[in-house]
């Protein structure tokens, strides 16, 4: 455990580095397919996708997590685990096949049917990875998993592209979906090494299992609730009107799920491994913490002050419309920054009884909200979603913390710092907009804004705020080289 530290930082530098070759990827996929695609073609396909997202939540059934979690697994769990995951995929993706009819007719769209029957092969070829993928987490490999990630983007962005060129319209969306996890487990098998057993009866699973089913149920309840809209707006405002709203929550989401997939992963890994130990626990989960605000805030900023011209930018100028739903949007950036590292110190403690608490009161609160604004359009679910989870967001972090480690006053505190430097920022980068920038085309008036932002927030953050000496200490960790051999922990 001596060398653990190292490995975290290693591993979190390792997947930081990944994720943001990876949102680069999504973004420059994003941005050519918006241009090559109409937005009925991403709605007809994420028509599908909010129901294959929930059926997405069972296709481990948590025991990816659970083998994470847990201090100690032999393989022979393993290997039964392996065999329960390619049962569970196997059944969701046949079940998913016998939906197709039922989601043509929920939407009265008949091109839904062979998407449908497409996309879910993609839960075969996913669950014969979960355990492999899980393997290299618990021995803290995340420079494979970080290789391995930006190697399927690649693959199913190159794949998405290609197919859109050559005229398969919403096709080419359904096969770099598919791609996706089928080039991830390709990649995983033989960066394991790792071959699995027969499955067998009365190994210990029973903690497991119940530790997974937890898992799983809770992620449906926050899956529910976080994307019923899009199911709504498709079967009352049509496949434009998801097309639109969904791009601007794909781009809401980007900084969020990359930020909250390359710490969160290494996080839960690391706090994992020190459960059983207070200090290094608060110690770990508040630098964690800190580090996904500080990179959140700033970003948050620039969508609420530039959501037409990043539109303009990023997706072309068909694409006006979402300018607005994007703006709405924008204050969710910086609540699922300040909710959803709690579910990696729940979850490492084991305490995944009251993340689900947590969920099953969210899940009313935010589908009671869309349905207030779902007679106003896509602008009024957007509108209704920021504004329920604004008022969520302090229980939701008082609740997630109480009797833990982690005290309420160590939250605002870690908060406090870049919340303020980002308030001073934006004001500052406001004036200059509003003054300079109203006779300026959208890109230079976009990297004129950029500039601003960040210089200003850098500046209160790094000097004002006092920040300035753990953002260094993170560098030195960064050019430090690692004498481990990463093969050490495989026994962990």
């Amino acid at each position: 455990m001596k060398d653990l530290k190292e490995r975290v930082v290693r591993g979190g530098i390792a997947k930081v580095c990944a994720q943001g070759a990876n949102f680069a990827l999504r973004l420059g996929s994003l941005m050519v397919l918006a241009r090559l695609l109409d937005p009925k073609d991403f709605g007809l396909v994420g028509m599908v996708t909010a129901f294959t997202g929930v059926l997405y939540l069972f296709r481990d059934f948590g025991l990816s997590a659970a083998s994470v979690q847990r201090a100690t697994v032999t393989d022979e769990q393993i290997s039964t685990l392996f065999w329960i995951n390619v049962a569970v995929g196997l059944t969701v993706a046949l079940l998913l096949a016998a939906m197709a009819p039922v989601v043509v007719a929920f939407y009265h769209e008949p091109h839904l049917f062979g998407v449908t029957i497409v996309l879910a092969t993609a839960f075969i070829f996913n669950a014969a990875g979960v355990q492999h993928s899980a393997l290299l987490q618990r021995q803290m490999r995340f420079t494979a998993l970080a290789i391995i990630d930006t190697i399927s983007w690649v693959v199913s962005t190159c794949v998405g592209i290609s197919m859109a060129l050559t005229g398969f319209t919403y096709w080419a969306l359904v096969a770099a979906a598919v791609s996706l996890p089928l080039v991830t487990t390709l990649c995983l098998w033989p960066a394991t090494g790792w071959i699995t057993g027969k499955p067998r009866t009365k190994v210990g699973l029973h903690s497991i299992m119940r530790f997974g089913g937890a898992v799983t149920l809770n992620s449906v309840v926050v899956y529910v609730a976080y994307n019923l809209e899009k199911v709504l707006l498709g079967r009352f405002w049509g496949a434009d009107a998801v097309g639109l709203y969904g791009r601007a929550y794909q781009l809401i989401n980007m900084p969020t799920d990359n930020l909250n997939s390359a710490v969160g992963e290494v996080a839960f890994s690391a706090l994992s491994r020190v459960q059983h130990d207070p200090g290094r626990l608060r110690n770990y989960f508040l630098k964690g913490y800190s580090l996904v605000l500080a990179l959140t805030i700033p970003i948050t900023i620039a969508v609420a002050l530039f959501a037409p011209d990043l539109i303009f930018v990023l997706l072309g100028p068909k694409w006006k419309d979402a300018a607005v739903i994007f703006r709405l949007l924008s204050p969710t950036i910086l609540i699922f920054a300040l909710i959803n590292p709690l579910g990696w110190l729940l979850f490492s403690l084991g305490m995944v009884g009251r993340s689900l608490k947590v969920a099953l009161v969210l899940a009313p609160v935010v589908i009671g909200g869309y349905l207030i604004g779902l007679p106003y359009g896509p602008k009024g679910v957007a509108f209704a979603y920021s504004a329920v989870m604004t008022l969520w967001v302090i229980p939701h972090v008082a609740w997630g913390v109480h009797g833990t480690v982690i005290s309420l006053r160590d939250i605002v505190l870690v908060a406090s710092r870049p919340l303020v430097s980002g308030i001073v920022a934006a004001a500052l980068t406001f004036g200059v907009q509003f003054s300079c920038g109203q006779s300026m085309s959208p890109l230079p008036r976009l990297i004129l804004g950029a500039i601003v932002l960040s210089g200003v927030y850098a500046g209160m953050l790094l000097y004002v705020m006092k920040q300035k000496a753990f953002y260094v200490d993170l560098l030195r960790g960064m050019r430090k080289r690692s004498t481990i051999d990463e093969t050490a922990m495989a026994s962990v």
